[in-house]
């Protein structure tokens, strides 16, 4: 009777811990989202091809099944329109999942799923009708917000912040999906606690390490960073909340940001940016780096946005 019950106690214990494992970012599960998102199938996910649209179903069917809340009317997709140069109201979208903890603070977590397609909107200044799959720029980044969703939503914890999940549209072509959020955002951004963007993140050289950006966004940054370190990654900060990424329009309204990148490399938008090589174990690893800070951000009720000079 004594054997049954330690045996049973024992399958418990280990159903919990396989539970909470499986919420841990994990190297095999960012593999399979990039070997998706950056597969011939999607055709490089263009704004406004059809690759991009299956993109923005996929990610929305992925933050269904993780249980976030649709908030666009009852949708995952906040639908816009842009200009771009000769292109008049191209249509692009954002997917948007919540998941609401009851706090009066929310966290923004963000990546662009769209890349550069066939390359039709471009002018020219890509080959047009080629594929570029873009596995690091952002199939990678998309990863990485799947996983924190993931790990949030499924940790058996109630954060004391909640957490908007936004996967970007039309980034390539002007950071669009950003500029439009910032303009007509779902909930008040004077609410928000801060926004992490990731963008290129699956290419870690460890002579480089990853830099994080925004550093000098708010003034509880030093102190939230102090100490923090994850085993086989190293990172460097960067002061600037502007740049070349999505968390450039929420730094402009006055969000403290941080935006996590590995750093250019030969493939940059080019046909060859495949998702075999993807340094998967490496990102896993940076996840979890930003795991410890966001939690380390939660420590404070709330973060102070400071202009960088």
């Amino acid at each position: 009777m004594k054997k049954v019950l330690f045996t049973g106690l024992c399958t418990v214990a280990l159903f919990i811990g396989a539970q909470a494992q499986d919420t841990l970012p994990s190297a095999s599960r960012i593999q399979q989202t990039v070997n998706y998102l950056a597969s011939d199938k999607l055709k490089g996910r263009g704004t406004a091809e059809k690759g991009g649209m299956k993109a923005s179903r996929w990610v929305a069917k992925e933050f269904r099944k993780l249980g976030l809340q649709p908030l666009v009317e009852g949708s995952y997709y906040q639908n816009f329109t842009f200009d771009r140069n000769s292109h008049k109201d191209v249509p692009s979208r954002n997917v948007i999942g919540y998941l609401d903890n009851g706090a009066a603070r929310t966290i923004i977590i963000g990546a662009h799923y769209d890349h550069l397609g066939t390359a039709g909107l471009f002018d020219g200044k890509y080959p047009i009708g080629q594929i570029h799959n873009g596995a690091d720029d952002n199939a990678s980044g998309v990863a990485g917000l799947l996983e924190l969703a993931r790990y949030y939503s499924q940790n058996k914890s109630k954060e004391p912040f909640n957490f908007l999940f936004i996967a970007f549209g039309g980034e390539e072509l002007g950071l669009q999906g950003s500029k439009y959020y910032t303009s007509h955002p779902v909930m008040p951004l004077e609410n928000m606690h801060f926004m992490l963007n990731m963008d290129m993140i699956g290419r870690y050289n460890p002579e480089r390490g990853i830099g994080i950006g925004g550093f000098g966004s708010a003034k509880e940054w030093p102190e939230v960073f102090q100490g923090v370190q994850q085993d086989g990654i190293k990172f460097f900060t960067d002061a600037a909340g502007k740049g070349a990424s999505d968390h450039h329009n929420f730094y402009m309204h006055q969000v403290p940001v941080l935006f996590f990148h590995t750093g250019g490399h030969d493939d940059y938008h080019k046909p060859t940016d495949d998702a075999h090589k993807l340094q998967a174990t490496a990102e896993e690893k940076i996840v979890r780096l930003e795991i410890q800070l966001i939690n380390r951000a939660m420590t404070f009720a709330e973060l102070h946005y400071t202009e960088v000079k």
